[in-house]
């Protein structure tokens, strides 16, 4: 009775002290340190779309939203647009409009503007944090600054890209204008021949 109580205590303790130990050794993501370190290990083990809850909440914004446009840009140009103007905006759109989800588009973004690699490149451990009110500054052992902002819910979120997701979404739903407008000429056209 004795062992078979010691085989329990190793089995469930095992677990339960490589969860402490891990915990203590891994920061929250309430923490600067814990998200740059979330975004650093998503990057590193090439897992892109695990980086989007990293990103500050206007970034996660515009992602949203250029999923948006580009779905209901996608649309109308497959039920309204004629070849070869169909095909071209296909082509063009279907990365972004038919991404699974805002943390897919995120992936594709990256790897296509070319994101991933300059986190590859510039990521490495972290020698100092810096913390003023809602803003944080994480600087690397290599010198590289990266600035984060905290959400509403506690987690801080990268700030890096904001700026280029803003204005790609600022693209899509001007995209999304134009596209609306040829499909209204396409259907008019086609109902009066």
């Amino acid at each position: 009775m004795i062992v078979l109580g010691g085989v329990a205590a190793v089995v469930v303790g095992v677990p339960v002290g490589w969860t402490v130990v891990t915990g203590l050794r891994f920061p929250s993501d309430h923490m600067p340190q814990g998200a740059y370190l979330r975004v650093a290990l998503a990057v590193g083990k090439n897992k892109l779309q695990d980086c989007f809850p990293y990103l500050e909440t206007e970034s996660q914004n515009a992602v949203y939203s250029i999923l948006d446009y580009r779905k209901r840009s996608l649309a109308l140009v497959r039920s309204s647009f004629a070849e070869p103007e169909r095909s071209r905006w296909i082509d063009a759109w279907q990365a972004e409009g038919d991404a699974a989800d805002p943390p897919a588009l995120w992936a594709v973004l990256a790897v296509r503007n070319g994101w991933d690699a300059r986190l590859k490149r510039d990521l490495s451990g972290i020698a100092r944090v810096e913390i003023a009110g809602e803003r944080a500054t994480v600087e690397t052992v290599h010198g590289t600054r990266y600035a984060f902002r905290r959400a509403d819910n506690g987690i801080w979120g990268l700030t890096l890209f904001t700026a280029e997701l803003v204005a790609l979404k600022e693209r899509a739903a001007r995209d999304f204008a134009v596209t609306e407008r040829a499909a209204q000429d396409y259907q008019r056209a086609q109902a009066h021949p």
